[in-house]
């Protein structure tokens, strides 16, 4: 079964990604690794750099869960139509941004809900 019949839940999905702990001098494409590798052992198939559309490449699709990665805190104006070109396809129903905290997104953008995941909580180590 492929990643688009599967049904994540949203918490699933942040629950999963919860788990990984990352360094402050983590660079944006090992963040893309670990995630991948955390999804992957939490029995989550995940799809990496998907074409959503022509120009519009998002980081992780999950199940209809668009998730995208930003190591440095983006301008939100920026991000904000980035999510949008996203939101605008059938094969996301909801977007998951993991960005450090401060970057403020409406609630929902092109009628699609929008949760943000601080990367700082993922910093540290994890216990079991």
């Amino acid at each position: 079964m492929g990643a688009l019949d599967q049904n994540y839940t949203l918490e699933c999905v942040m629950d999963a990604l919860s788990a990984m702990r990352i360094g402050a001098a983590c660079t944006e494409a090992e963040l893309h690794q670990l995630a991948a590798e955390t999804l992957r052992r939490a029995g989550i198939e995940a799809r990496h750099e998907v074409k959503l559309a022509p120009r519009c490449r998002i980081d992780f699709v999950v199940g209809d869960i668009g998730v995208e990665i930003k190591k440095k805190r983006p301008v939100a104006s920026a991000l904000a139509a980035q999510l949008a070109r996203y939101a605008a396809c059938d094969e996301v129903r909801e977007l998951l941004v993991l960005a450090p905290r401060g970057v403020n997104l409406p609630r929902t953008i092109g009628g699609k809900r929008v949760t943000m995941m601080g990367l700082e909580r993922l910093w540290g180590i994890s216990l079991p």
